[in-house]
């Protein structure tokens, strides 16, 4: 199964457009294949204007994000996979949402050290 996440993207995205709002993502920066602006990173995370009119050429995919814009007077190719962005949302009101970085996703296996959770232990309490 599909990864929900580049749908929800997707979708609030548009909402946040359609309300003629300006959208923003938030990126963990330190994520492995993110292609930014190392100068606009902050605490390993990076705010990105995403409006139409910012930026240029936007993808989003299943995989990744891609588009072109210019910091600082300076074009550039920004690159970033769905799995480093933390959140979506509409820079004039905050609404959007929040994503848990810690979630597995349903298609991937959970990691091998984590064990099984064990059988709940109930006692007499007197």
């Amino acid at each position: 199964m599909t990864s929900l996440k580049p749908y929800l993207i997707r979708s609030i995205y548009e909402w946040i457009v359609d309300n003629n709002l300006t959208p923003h993502l938030l990126v963990d920066a330190e994520h492995k294949d993110t292609y930014l602006p190392q100068d606009f990173v902050e605490d390993g995370r990076i705010v990105l204007n995403i409006r139409p009119e910012a930026i240029q050429g936007l993808s989003l995919g299943n995989e990744e994000i891609e588009f072109n814009a210019r910091f600082s007077g300076k074009p550039m190719h920004i690159k970033t996979p769905i799995a480093a962005v933390m959140a979506i949302y509409a820079k004039e009101n905050g609404k959007g949402m929040i994503f848990d970085q810690e979630d597995v996703d349903a298609d991937q296996e959970p990691p091998p050290d984590k064990k099984p959770p064990s059988k709940p232990n109930l006692r007499v309490v007197k």
